[in-house]
């Protein structure tokens, strides 16, 4: 039953007159709004009350600590996407053929790449210092 509602529905977006344009349009719209709101009607479950962030540990620790815990997540996160960064740049690199244009995107790729990657580090070891004064200063124990 399925198999023939698809085959009907694939040959409604094939045609291109005017009132079938419509009825295309239509269609396209159902079907986008089905996979938008079958994605998010999970989300919808999710308690957001008063004590949903004592549940989730958030109320439990220091404000340092969850600070350091963001910003370590955070450069974690920007790390992996430095790392895939260069695997994009050495992937245009091994599949240039030679070509000279397309060596020299790669290496701009790289390059940037690597650049970011600088500067991922630079600002964790800012943070790590930050935090060590700061621990230092209030004479608590270690937060990083």
């Amino acid at each position: 039953m399925l198999s023939a509602y698809k085959g009907r529905i694939i040959s409604i977006l094939r045609l291109k007159n005017t009132k079938n344009m419509k009825i295309n349009k239509i269609v396209k719209t159902a079907l986008v709004s089905c996979v938008i709101f079958g994605l998010a009607t999970p989300a919808l479950a999710v308690d957001i009350g008063l004590n949903y962030a004592a549940q989730v540990g958030l109320a439990s620790g220091e404000l340092r600590s969850s600070a350091v815990g963001v910003i370590q997540s955070l450069l974690g996160v920007l790390g992996i996407l430095a790392l895939i960064i260069v695997l994009i740049g050495g992937f245009r690199w091994m599949t240039a053929g030679g070509n000279e244009e397309k060596v020299a995107d790669a290496r701009k790729t790289l390059q940037a790449a690597v650049i970011g990657l600088l500067i991922i580090l630079a600002s964790y070891g800012i943070a790590l210092y930050v935090f060590t004064i700061i621990e230092g200063a209030t004479g608590q124990g270690a937060v990083v």
